[in-house]
């Protein structure tokens, strides 16, 4: 069976949605994509010596919170796919309560002893009040870079650092192990949102980010930054729906180095991982190590067509 029907029947075996069937044709929607997030604490899991059936409950669990933190974020980023718009605000924010519910009633349910389900628990707990507090800050659009990394620890890093450190759980990690494959993740998160800033920033025609006057990295380098365009960077971030605006902003966001600078943050994240990777004893290391090069594969490419050697770069 696909680990995803494995998911989902986890899921739909849930008491309450026999009345409540569609949270479960949702559920089922968003599944048939495939969402690689879902697959983390599975691949946690198998990284310390587990099984993809040990990590089903944590995967669930997982599922239902990046559900819910879309939805959620769909709404207050206005954003013009989100369910809120096929259901009403009302509903959807009911739906996300549910599955916040459904994903602690998944660790509960399933056959961790005791004391590991009090921890899964307080893992996931912790993440899904700390996203909310992210979600929060994010929505204030910071505007300095402390505050871009306050959101980014906050929001980012939370979900994915909660369902590599489930997994490891699962897996039966020690304490250390499974705190280091946390760590991991919120790494992973982090770089995830630089990687995400990078294409918003330079996705045409505009996204929401530039429509909605949002601050991802590279644009708040270029408004904060002292340097020969700001001035006209800012003009333009005004008025980016104008003629030529947003390829003229968008080359001003090279020249000025904010595109380097947010590769610059992306690999140091990505070295501080390895740093960590490297100490931690783990029977199947690759799993997670090919997750970091993931993120960092589209650099790599980039700085070879340039020619530029990886020795030449941060903490190579």
């Amino acid at each position: 069976m696909d680990v995803y029907e494995q998911i989902t029947n986890s899921f739909l075996g849930m008491p309450y949605l026999d009345a409540w069937s569609e949270l479960a044709v949702l559920f089922k929607r968003i599944a048939s994509g495939k969402p690689s997030h879902w697959m983390l604490p599975i691949l946690a899991c198998e990284a310390v010596g587990g099984t993809l059936d040990q990590a089903i409950p944590a995967a669930v669990a997982i599922a239902c919170s990046h559900i819910s933190i879309i939805i959620v974020d769909d709404m207050l980023d206005s954003d013009p796919r989100g369910e809120y718009l096929r259901i009403g605000n009302g509903r959807a924010a009911n739906f996300a309560i549910a599955l916040q519910a459904a994903s602690m009633d998944a660790l509960i349910g399933s056959k961790a002893s005791p004391s590991v389900r009090l921890e899964l628990l307080y893992s996931l707990n912790k993440m899904m009040l700390t996203t909310a507090h992210g979600q929060d800050l994010d929505i204030q659009n910071p505007a300095d870079e402390t505050s871009y990394w306050q959101v980014v620890e906050n929001k980012s890093a939370p979900f994915f650092g909660c369902a590599l450190h489930l997994g490891a759980l699962f897996g039966k990690a020690p304490g250390d192990i499974a705190k280091n494959l946390k760590r991991l993740g919120q790494l992973y998160g982090e770089m995830i949102q630089i990687h995400d800033d990078l294409n918003d920033t330079m996705a045409m025609p505009a996204n929401s980010d530039w429509l909605q006057g949002r601050r991802p990295l590279p644009i708040l380098f270029a408004l904060s930054v002292d340097h020969p365009g700001r001035t006209r960077f800012m003009e333009l971030y005004q008025n980016i729906s104008a003629e030529n605006a947003l390829q003229e902003a968008q080359e001003i966001l090279i020249r000025c180095g904010a595109m380097s600078y947010c590769v610059d943050q992306l690999l140091r994240r990505h070295q501080t991982a390895q740093d960590i990777l490297n100490k931690t004893l783990l029977p199947n290391k690759e799993r997670v190590d090919s997750l970091m090069q993931a993120v960092v594969a589209p650099v790599w490419k980039l700085f070879e067509t340039l020619g530029i050697a990886r020795s030449a770069l941060v903490g190579s």
